[in-house]
């Protein structure tokens, strides 16, 4: 193992269980399952599962440090040159999947890989990650506070990142069989390296500490909000979406299967439950019309005109 896959394999380690604690430390008497595997090519993880429980229905913290002999292609996407290297790949992801509609399901990453000498090609590394946010009944102010936490998280990094992050998170949570984005996204980023490795493992540390500063105040808001059967089959409507997204288009899922990980961690992601039925007839009441004309839309979520814009169309 390399000096630097050990850093990021520590840093990662150490924030899956600074995650962990802090979840159970925001939902009492709610507790993480944890089983460990290996790699059939070398390496393996640990994965921490919540289920059925009051507050978070499925939630999931996944870590691994995996070996191959050949990258899949899910990672050569930009790389062809990569083809046949050797590979270490160290990730973190966490989905969280709540039982009240009120609250978003979210989902988060970082991942560090570097690459074994290639033909004429020398060792490559580079990072990969971030957090979005998909809502059902969205509520302005958290989604301004989900995107203010991650653009305050990238500045001292440099003013470029968030925006420069931001669209790429727009670009890529993206259904395009639907023609609609899976939330109101946040920031992405592939193919990272900053000034040198440290400052760039010391970013993707800071993307996952940021990730828990913007979603727990967003839950400790939303959790305890009444919900009914209505609100519940919007929800279950809804979270059809983010299967599909998950299975037709996410590289992490498609990495994970084509190097032969953990078929159940890989799949960790899904929602326990989700329902596939057309949704015109809420596109035409409130409040769930608004998520679709208003929020799945791509913002700038730190303009200081978005409230006067949210206010016309909740006159509307």
């Amino acid at each position: 193992m390399s000096r630097q896959a050990r850093e990021a394999h520590d840093g990662f380690e150490a924030l899956a269980e600074t995650i962990v604690r802090t979840l159970e430390a925001a939902v009492p008497g709610e507790r993480f399952e944890s089983h460990s595997w290996a790699h059939a090519a070398g390496g393996g993880g640990v994965s921490r599962l919540l289920s059925d429980g009051v507050c978070f229905e499925k939630a999931g913290v996944n870590f691994s440090h995996v070996h191959g002999h050949a990258l899949p292609p899910a990672a050569l996407e930009g790389r062809p040159d990569l083809s046949g290297a050797g590979f270490q790949a160290v990730g973190l992801s966490v989905v969280i999947h709540p039982r009240n509609p009120h609250v978003p399901t979210t989902h988060a990453n970082v991942r560090y890989i570097e690459t074994e000498a290639c033909g004429d090609v020398p060792p490559r590394f580079w990072f990969g990650g971030g957090f979005d946010l998909t809502p059902f009944y969205p509520r302005l102010e958290d989604c301004v506070y989900w995107h203010q936490t991650a653009a305050d998280l990238c500045r001292p990094f440099g003013e470029e990142l968030y925006p420069r992050f931001k669209n790429e998170c727009d670009r890529y949570f993206y259904l395009k069989h639907r023609a609609e984005p899976r939330g109101i996204g946040g920031i992405f980023f592939d193919n990272l390296r900053l000034a040198d490795f440290a400052t760039t493992l010391r970013f993707a540390k800071a993307v996952g500490q940021g990730f828990l500063d913007a979603y727990l105040p967003i839950l400790a808001a939303r959790r305890y909000e009444t919900w009914g059967e209505r609100e519940r089959e919007f929800q279950l409507l809804r979270r059809s979406r983010y299967v599909e997204f998950n299975l037709l288009y996410d590289r992490g899922t498609l990495f994970g299967l084509q190097s032969g990980g953990r078929v159940d961690s890989i799949l960790m992601s899904l929602p326990p439950l989700a329902g596939w039925r057309d949704l015109g007839h809420y596109d035409k009441q409130e409040p769930e019309r608004w998520l679709r004309e208003f929020f799945l839309k791509p913002r700038d979520w730190l303009n200081p005109g978005l409230s006067c814009e949210w206010r016309k169309q909740e006159t509307k």
